[in-house]
């Protein structure tokens, strides 16, 4: 077994960040479902076209509309429809510094409030990003690239929003990330494939990856992928369920290496309790492939701060402290 790099992990940091996320306010300040959320419309309307390729940033030295430190809901129109987000600007946000945006899309069902108070990434330095899916089949949020989801043009609605937050707040272009929860996490995988110049890394948990939403997925750049998965995920077979179009979850994360052009065979960098940990090396751009494997996890985020979902939750690592110190590794080049 060779050591994990420290751009990866250093065990006693991650415990720390752990350990600090969980004691973290922010989750007290998202907007309760049940209670009238700050709104605010875009001017813009929509943004025509989607736009893979890194964007100045424009947002700098702007006066602020909001709080740092408060979760607010806000609008946007894109493709003729208002879409809702959940913005979330760090205590220390300045508006003449560049920060970091992190994007975490919920899973089906579920809702930007929710994925933001079980996955704390709201306590980190970063711009949190929170958008909500549309309505589908059976009346539940979803994301594009699945076959319950409304069949809006999401990957334009993250390109249109990108462009507003960078027009309206002082983003780092080159350090935009996404990550997400089941169909949230399968959806971060469509916008790997499809926004690959403009998002420097994403970091599903429990994704979902339907097949048909990666149809002909041609990244224009090595992505690189860190990835969760649970192996008694009760929603999401970390053994695949070739009937409804989902691969082997390993699988979908070898063929990650493979499109990044990395060497052909994982190394195991953490073995520890119920984490085996694997990465692909050698490949093109300093990108890196790393799938982190939870024994007896279930459809869960591992270490959350509120219920993620059902079956085992892992608290041998957090998977926010995991993704955080592989996004600062992993800007745009």
């Amino acid at each position: 077994m060779r050591k994990h790099t420290p751009k990866l992990l250093r065990a006693t940091a991650l415990a720390a960040l752990a350990v600090s996320l969980v004691g973290a306010p922010a989750v007290a300040a998202v907007t309760p479902a049940s209670a009238e959320p700050v709104r605010q419309s875009s001017p813009r309307g929509h943004q025509s076209g989607i736009v893979d390729h890194q964007v100045p940033t424009r947002g700098c030295s702007r006066q602020l509309t909001g709080e740092p430190g408060v979760s607010e809901e806000r609008t946007i129109v894109s493709g003729g429809v208002t879409r809702s987000y959940v913005l979330h600007l760090p205590a220390g946000y300045r508006p003449t510094k560049k920060t970091p945006l992190v994007m975490a899309f919920h899973g089906r069902k579920g809702s930007g409030q929710q994925i933001e108070g079980f996955s704390g990434i709201s306590a980190l330095d970063a711009i949190a990003v929170y958008p909500q899916g549309l309505i589908g089949e059976g009346d539940h949020t979803a994301w594009q690239g699945a076959p319950y989801a409304s069949g809006a043009d999401d990957v334009l609605f993250v390109s249109d929003l990108l462009n507003e937050l960078q027009s309206t707040l002082c983003v780092d272009p080159a350090r935009i990330y996404v990550t997400g929860k089941s169909n949230g996490g399968g959806f971060a995988g469509v916008l790997a494939c499809r926004l690959s110049r403009r998002i420097a890394a994403a970091a599903p948990v429990s994704g979902a990856f339907y097949q048909a939403g990666e149809e002909n997925c041609a990244p224009r750049r090595a992505v690189p992928i860190l990835d969760f998965h649970g192996t008694a995920d009760s929603i999401v077979d970390y053994l695949g369920e070739p009937e409804d179009g989902l691969p082997p979850v390993f699988d979908w994360t070898a063929a990650w290496a493979k499109r990044d052009g990395c060497d052909d065979t994982a190394q195991t960098i953490v073995a520890k309790d119920d984490i085996t940990a694997f990465q692909w090396t050698g490949c093109r751009a300093h990108s890196e492939v790393v799938h982190y494997r939870i024994e007896g996890g279930g459809h869960t985020w591992p270490g959350e701060l509120a219920d993620s979902g059902p079956g085992h939750v892992t608290k041998t690592i957090s998977a926010t402290a995991v993704m955080w110190d592989f996004f600062k590794a992993h800007p745009l080049r």
